[in-house]
């Protein structure tokens, strides 16, 4: 089999699994806003959390800052259902990370699904 050919069943084989896997599209986006009394003392608390985010069902995750002010900051974590979303959001570990990490006030909160029509 020559390299060409490989490449072709192998772009062939992985198209396969793409359409037998559901897209991350139809799954659940999770938003926080918050701020932070400092946004590398949270960063570096965050990053350590990644474990504890993997193991309570997180898929996977972005970090973003206001352009204004870098203590505002938003994350999103994708989900594959709404019910997995809300437990994290629920969990004693992410409040003791949040506190611990220098969260200030209450966050905001919302789930969303991608549109797809």
């Amino acid at each position: 089999m020559n390299a060409k050919s490989v490449l072709a069943a192998g772009l062939l084989g992985f198209g396969m699994l793409c359409a037998a896997t559901p897209a991350l599209a139809a799954d659940v986006q999770l938003f926080v806003r918050h701020e932070v009394a400092d946004y590398a003392t949270w960063k570096k608390s965050y990053d350590g959390f990644r474990t504890t985010q993997k193991k309570l069902g997180v898929v996977s995750q972005a970090v973003y800052q206001s352009a204004d002010s870098p203590n505002d900051v938003t994350v999103t974590h994708v989900f594959h259902s709404l019910d997995q979303a809300k437990a994290f959001v629920a969990s004693p570990e992410l409040k003791a990370a949040m506190e611990k990490a220098g969260v200030k006030g209450a966050p905001q909160i919302w789930f969303a699904t991608r549109v797809t029509k």
